[in-house]
């Protein structure tokens, strides 16, 4: 059973912090939430934290004393800080907020599907975390978010991970899921199950059918490109040339 986030309210107008707390009780059966606080500004939020923990903390902008950026950026300074979901009226801080490494940026109103996308992203960086904590061994499962739903993939279902900007794409036989984790961190853990074919792809070692080269069309074999085709899928993807003598040991073992 997936143990419940700890969240901490900081906002500076009392019917704001009700709403949000309405908010989290509309969504329990969603995101599994324990509310650990309510705050009116950074630092009451701060103090509180040094006699609770809470794994995420839904934080307003403006706020006096002390406001949502100077929080998180303090928070940005101490271990095992909660993570930091903006709630404003305001559209004008996000660059702000990502810059302090913000979990999410949401608009008052907070709606309740908003609100529970990004809490899943916590639960399932919490998940993954409590996973890998105190064992060197690979996750059994990959926990992703989808339409707000957090949904549990076996390790052995994905046949490789494809870099797609900022996510990385996991694709299984029939499905692909967004994962919020970059591919170097996916192969330091997968390095032994995963090969790495391209800059941007990790292939199943299992999944691998085949690698072949694809002749040049003026003829120069020099100039051909190589590829591996991926099991059940009926693809075939890119080798790049610096990882060609890695991927030919490789399957040759």
């Amino acid at each position: 059973m997936v143990p419940p986030l700890r969240v901490l309210i900081v906002d500076d107008e009392a019917p704001a912090r009700a709403r949000l707390r309405d908010v989290l009780a509309d969504i329990l059966a969603e995101v599994p939430t324990e509310l650990v606080g309510m705050v009116a500004n950074g630092e009451e939020a701060l103090a509180l934290l040094d006699t609770c923990a809470a794994d995420v903390a839904l934080v307003d902008v403006r706020m006096p004393v002390l406001d949502g950026v100077g929080l998180a950026q303090a928070l940005g300074r101490r271990e095992a800080a909660p993570a930091v979901i903006f709630t404003t009226a305001y559209d004008d801080y996000a660059v702000q907020a990502f810059d302090v490494a913000a979990t999410d940026y949401l608009v008052k109103p907070v709606r309740a599907a908003r609100l529970a996308a990004a809490l899943s992203k916590v639960l399932a960086r919490k998940v993954t975390s409590d996973q890998g904590a105190g064992s060197p061994t690979p996750r059994s499962h990959f926990t992703v978010t989808e339409r707000g739903r957090l949904l549990r993939i076996p390790r052995e279902d994905i046949l490789y991970f494809l870099a797609d900007h900022k996510y990385t794409v996991a694709r299984s036989l029939d499905a692909e899921y967004l994962l919020d984790e970059p591919l170097s961190s996916i192969e330091a853990e997968l390095g032994s199950e995963f090969l790495r074919i391209h800059r941007n792809c990790l292939v199943a070692r299992t999944a691998v059918v085949e690698l072949t080269q694809v002749s040049d069309p003026k003829g120069d074999p020099a100039q051909g490109r190589w590829e591996i085709a991926v099991a059940g899928r009926g693809e075939r993807l890119a080798v790049s040339r610096r990882l060609l003598p890695t991927v030919r040991k490789a399957l040759t073992v």
